[in-house]
């Protein structure tokens, strides 16, 4: 009857083929073009990246050698310091020493032959001393000898006065200094036993002894001086040592740290190169992206454009929390999603085309036939075409496609006065419509475009002018097709 669906489906004549294979091998050029065109700017972003990091890297070792060259002189500067220090305060010590000798030797009598040799040693030692030398035994050696000879000088003019010997000998054995008991203790001891020996020989007629005991006095004096400053030296090199190794530490714990700094700083440039990789490859794709879903839209592929805007937030999110691997793993899966959909979009596009030249087809045909066209839109990739007899009858078209791509016009007739019943009521016949949209339907092939199927409906009369519907099962199922409009 007039008012049910009415189906044809329409095949491509062989002209409208050939042009559909250009349309098609255009698209696939471009979509090529495209994408070497983004590959190239791929290419560009990451040779950029390269000389970015390249020159972040030189920079780095420049700063690197900067400061372990700035560390070395520091380094350098305080060892110097810390021995100009040391060889300072030894020498103010020696010249002390010296000046004390020196002292000694100006109590003994000039006269006396040793003294020229002793003044001549004296010098000597001067001259090493200035030169940053340290001659400290041979100071002591000297010092020993001159206060001998200082000593008996004195005892000689004093009729051989023991008690000033003894004092004489009692104040350099103090003057070793207060650490000389814990530093050399038993040469401290026998220094303090050799006095008392020589202190017990001191009365008259022990002169002889006396002087025997002297010499051997004097030598444990001058080596117990020698000893003490020994073991002051070697202490001042244990304290050096000590000190040394602890600026070794303290630069292999810098050193240490200097390694787990540039550790992690090699750890952050390798996310910085990721990330900014990530960010350059979505930076190439994104206006495609957006204009894809927006265009899927459009084509009415909804599902389609869901598909690439949640792939788009898989980059955005996890560039945004700083999370490298996702994001790269997410932009390929974009950049390959976006290739795909590029393919699909081409294909919905020459499916657009196809509707839309079905479309100017068929409202050239109905024209012809005295058709008023009265509007037309497009909605979930269906076009919806309306038409109006002079009669008042409306013939309302859409144009789709069934589940294997094929187009499909769907008519939906009111107002026409052509229904007759057969000796089956259930089965209508709708004479002068069929006629008609045949009219129109040849009228389309004409146009050299598409070919339009035999026309259908619901309960449509078998016999030469067309088969049942329910018979055929090649035809969309009457609810699924229905007019909603």
């Amino acid at each position: 009857m007039s008012g049910s669906p009415k189906y044809s489906t329409v095949s491509v004549a062989p002209a409208y083929a050939r042009i559909e294979a250009q349309r098609r091998r255009a698209r696939e050029a471009a979509r090529r073009r495209l994408e070497a065109q983004r590959a190239r700017e791929r290419a560009e972003r990451a040779a950029q990246r390269a000389r970015e990091v390249a020159a972040r890297r030189e920079r780095a070792r420049a700063e690197a050698g900067r400061r372990e060259a700035e560390l070395a002189r520091r380094r350098s500067e305080q060892q110097d310091s810390h021995a100009a220090r040391v060889r300072r305060e030894q020498a103010d010590a020696d010249v002390r020493r010296l000046a004390e000798v020196r002292g000694l030797l100006g109590r003994a009598r000039a006269e006396d032959s040793g003294v020229h040799v002793l003044r001549e040693r004296l010098d000597l030692l001067q001259s090493r001393v200035e030169r940053g030398e340290d001659p400290g035994r041979d100071i002591e050696e000297l010092r020993g000898r001159v206060v001998l000879l200082a000593e008996e000088a004195e005892a000689s003019g004093r009729n051989a006065d023991h008690g000033a010997v003894l004092a004489g000998l009692e104040e350099r054995l103090a003057g070793i200094g207060p650490q000389a008991r814990e530093s050399d203790p038993e040469g401290h001891r026998r220094c303090l036993d050799l006095l008392a020996e020589l202190r017990a020989t001191a009365g008259p007629g022990e002169q002889t002894r006396f002087q025997a005991m002297l010499g051997t006095a004097e030598h444990a004096l001058t080596r117990h001086a020698a000893t003490v400053g020994e073991r002051a030296a070697r202490e001042r090199r244990r304290a050096e040592q000590a000190r040394e190794a602890q600026l070794q530490a303290e630069e292999r714990a810098s050193e240490q740290e200097a390694a787990r700094q540039a550790a992690l700083e090699d750890e952050q440039e390798r996310v910085t190169a990721i990330l900014a990789e990530a960010t350059d490859r979505l930076g190439v794709v994104r206006q495609s992206v957006g204009e894809a879903a927006a265009e899927a839209r459009e084509l009415g592929a909804p599902e389609l454009a869901e598909r690439i805007e949640a792939a788009l937030t898989a980059v955005t999110s996890p560039l945004a929390a700083g999370a490298p691997a996702e994001a790269l793993t997410a932009v390929a899966a974009l950049e390959e999603l976006l290739v795909d959909a590029e393919a699909r979009l081409d294909e919905l596009q020459l499916a657009y085309a196809r509707r839309m030249d079905l479309a100017q087809a068929l409202q050239d045909a109905m024209i012809g036939e005295g058709f008023a066209f009265t509007g037309g839109a497009e909605r979930a990739g269906e076009l919806l075409l309306s038409f109006e007899r002079p009669t008042g009858a409306t013939y309302q078209t859409t144009i789709t496609t069934d589940g294997g791509g094929t187009p499909v016009l769907v008519y939906q007739v009111d107002g026409e006065p052509d229904v007759t019943l057969s000796p089956d009521p259930e089965v209508a016949v709708c004479d002068r419509t069929e006629d008609l949209l045949v009219r129109v339907h040849e009228a389309i092939v004409e146009g050299d475009g598409f070919v339009p199927g035999d026309l259908t409906w619901q309960g449509k009369p078998p016999g030469p002018r067309g088969k049942r519907l329910t018979d055929t099962g090649q035809v969309p199922d009457t609810e699924e097709w229905s007019w909603t409009g």
